[in-house]
């Protein structure tokens, strides 16, 4: 697939992410906190670097998002009173897709990786930050390796399959996006504002809601 025919093709296969149509986490005997997962994201104030494993172009879509269009549904992830769970892509994740859909032979610069996201518009931006968030629901690590098979309503409405899978003492997790040729996203960080509504976990590669060719 050339660049060009991405922009809605591959406008769909960017992201953060996330989980829902699964029941509240039970609060047991504490309430849940209020700390939002926007608070968490922008605390990292380093900016674009070198390491790929934190959030930073994560961070700068849903803060574009929400500077040019502030009523949109991605302003959930600032209100720490909606229960949310997130999957939240790193620079990896999002350096590997612009490399994928690019056709590149190596890993574009954190900087550069953003600009080819945004560069899809910001509509595209918006829906494909929904594609990896869910509303209306605490999902801790214990709760989703109880999920096996689980098919999760994401808040733009398409689906996400939950896939545990290795030995009983070494549990991991995938999730089952709608593209099939491309590897499935794994979770690599779990619990992240744990013991808050908003929960997120971090996953190796964007959640893509089409088929890309």
């Amino acid at each position: 697939m050339r660049f060009t025919k991405a922009a809605a093709v591959a406008t769909a296969a960017i992201a953060v992410t996330a989980l829902s149509a699964a029941p509240a986490q039970a609060t047991g005997k504490k309430p849940l906190k209020t700390k939002s997962l926007a608070a968490v994201l922008t605390a990292d104030k380093s900016g674009f670097d070198r390491n790929g494993h934190d959030y930073d172009i994560l961070t700068a879509a849903v803060t574009a998002v929400l500077k040019a269009k502030p009523g949109s549904k991605v302003g959930v992830l600032a209100d720490g009173k909606t229960p949310v769970t997130a999957f939240l892509p790193n620079d990896r994740a999002f350096q590997l897709l612009v490399k994928d859909i690019t056709k590149s032979r190596k890993l574009p610069g954190e900087k550069k990786a953003f600009t080819a996201v945004a560069g899809l518009g910001i509509n595209t931006v918006e829906s494909v930050l929904l594609y990896h968030v869910v509303p209306g629901a605490t999902i801790t690590k214990k709760a989703a390796l109880k999920s096996d098979n689980a098919k999760l309503a994401t808040a733009a409405g398409s689906k996400i399959k939950v896939d545990v899978y290795g030995p009983r003492w070494h549990k991991r997790i995938a999730l089952i996006d709608a593209d099939r040729s491309d590897r499935n996203p794994r979770i690599n960080r779990f619990d992240i504002n744990k013991g808050n509504r908003q929960i997120a976990h971090g996953i190796d590669r964007v959640l893509r809601p089409i088929d890309l060719p």
